[in-house]
């Protein structure tokens, strides 16, 4: 299974299915897909308390993804380490060429 079943085309935009590990010793994104849950692998340092890792996540994901993090969002899971994120204004075709070349496939 391809790392592009955790992708959705919104035409204006892109969501991600994401496995999300708070507490971890560095950030990691992509950590790899789990292709048994269909979601790309995110790590955090921040722990998962008062919103502190979701704010890492979102900061992690526009860096990543070079756009700003006013148009990054989360869309469902926002107290669950399974989320999916909307990112407005990413072209799919170019987010799928980034995480080929980090998840070196």
């Amino acid at each position: 299974m391809s790392f592009e079943n955790a992708l959705m085309d919104k035409g204006d935009g892109i969501t991600i299915d994401l496995e999300v590990t708070p507490g971890s010793k560095k950030v990691s994104f992509p950590g790899g897909y789990n292709q048994w849950r269909e979601r790309i692998e995110i790590k955090l340092r921040s722990a998962a308390q008062k919103g502190k890792a979701n704010d890492e996540l979102i900061e992690s994901l526009a860096d990543f993804f070079t756009v700003n993090t006013s148009r990054v969002s989360i869309r469902s899971g926002a107290r669950s380490t399974k989320k999916t994120i909307e990112i407005d204004g990413l072209d799919y075709g170019k987010a799928v060429r980034m995480l080929r070349e980090a998840l070196n496939i």
